[in-house]
């Protein structure tokens, strides 16, 4: 993989000095800092290890943490097994965007690069499981809130306006995966061709 491998805790020291006072005179020309090899590019804002990243984790954590809240809050959200599966998909969300947003806590205070093969496409399959499970559950919960609410008009006897807010924040979570998701998706395939 084209990557760097930074040094993960970087320390300064002080220049030895001259042995003999004629070397202390001559002015020395101060050398040109050169990249390290092996260092192409720094990462892409979103990708794991990155701030914009970490961003992207907390919000995914935090709508499906709010969709898992609001629809678990309502007292016939057992009878319909749609809406038991969006309160399994955030529970599943809510517990991979906090292991990786830890992750990325760790590499952002250590400076460490999270750009390995393996653990790239552990991210990717990861999102990818968590993306397709929020959205078909999102996607499921909401035909059913659209059946009680507009088909069968009895919205008055259940809890509708929680309903569509669970279902919009399922969504939303849905939508804050996929940037991480097509970014870690770009990042192995790209390595893939490259390494072939």
């Amino acid at each position: 993989m084209f990557a760097s491998r930074p040094v993960v805790h970087p320390m300064e020291v002080a220049a030895p000095a001259p042995a003999n006072p004629a070397q202390q005179q001559q002015p020395q020309p101060q050398p040109q800092p050169q990249q390290p090899p092996g260092v192409l590019m720094k990462d892409l804002p979103g990708m794991p290890g990155t701030p914009t990243g970490l961003a992207l984790r907390v919000m995914q954590l935090l709508l499906a943490a709010v969709s898992l809240a609001v629809m678990s809050s309502t007292s016939d959200f057992a009878s319909v097994s749609a809406f038991l599966y969006l309160i399994a998909a955030a529970i599943l969300q809510c517990v991979w965007s906090l292991s990786v947003a830890i992750v990325d806590i760790y590499a952002l205070l250590v400076k460490r690069c999270l750009r390995n093969r393996r653990l790239v496409t552990l991210f990717f399959i990861g999102d990818m499981i968590t993306c397709a499970g929020t959205f078909s559950a999102a996607c499921a919960a909401a035909g059913i809130t659209v059946l009680i609410d507009n088909d069968l008009n009895i919205c008055s006897e259940n809890h509708c306006s929680s309903f569509q807010t669970a279902v919009a924040m399922g969504f939303m979570c849905s939508f804050c995966i996929s940037p991480s998701f097509l970014l870690n998706f770009w990042s192995v395939a790209s390595t893939r061709v490259l390494a072939a």
